[in-house]
């Protein structure tokens, strides 16, 4: 297969800061669009409950992001937001509602526990929120969301937010430029 057919997967959690750092950059920073596959920290056993703030702002500086506006309610209850993305997943909007849910809790300071701003990040992307609600209500959903949660498990995923390319697992700072140098980015 040729490099740059070689799709990489970024797992991630909405509640987490560091996915959010990444999500921010992942698109741009690669040279092949990666799967977006959610996948709850919690299950992995990946939930940092109380991340270094003061690093995670700094970083976010340097990336040009808006300065962090941490959500109230700590560690946030993401399991519907993760369903939600889950099913933008299945409906191809998974990157456009990930963005949009990540800013509404760390660029917004709002809880992804609470349906509206669900519902707010839903909107941004189109997708109707008659829809969302009973998406994440189904049992489909739910299954799906486990399953990712497994498969990420399988590959060896223990820390988000993760890189996937070719069976090896990538975290870290270091993850996005590690994975660009794998597919033959120029550095």
């Amino acid at each position: 297969m040729a490099k740059a057919e070689r799709q990489p997967i970024f797992y991630y959690d909405l509640g987490s800061p560091e996915c959010y750092l990444m999500a921010e950059a992942v698109m741009s920073a690669l040279p092949v669009a990666p799967e977006w596959e959610p996948v709850l920290a919690r299950l992995l056993g990946a939930l940092d409950p109380e991340p270094d703030r003061a690093r995670i702002e700094r970083l976010a500086a340097r990336q040009g992001l808006q300065p962090l506006r941490w959500p109230r309610a700590w560690p946030p209850d993401t399991r519907s937001a993760m369903l939600a993305s889950t099913y933008a997943k299945r409906v191809g909007r998974a990157v456009a509602f990930s963005l949009a849910a990540f800013r509404q809790a760390f660029a917004g300071g709002r809880d992804l526990g609470d349906e509206n701003t669900v519902l707010l990040a839903a909107a941004a992307c189109e997708l109707h929120p008659a829809a969302v609600l009973k998406a994440i209500r189904l049992r489909s959903v739910s299954e799906a969301l486990e399953e990712a949660v497994l498969r990420a498990a399988g590959a060896g995923v223990s820390i988000l937010p993760a890189l996937e390319l070719d069976g090896e697992v990538f975290a870290g700072d270091s993850a996005i430029a590690c994975v660009a140098s794998a597919l033959g980015a120029p550095a």
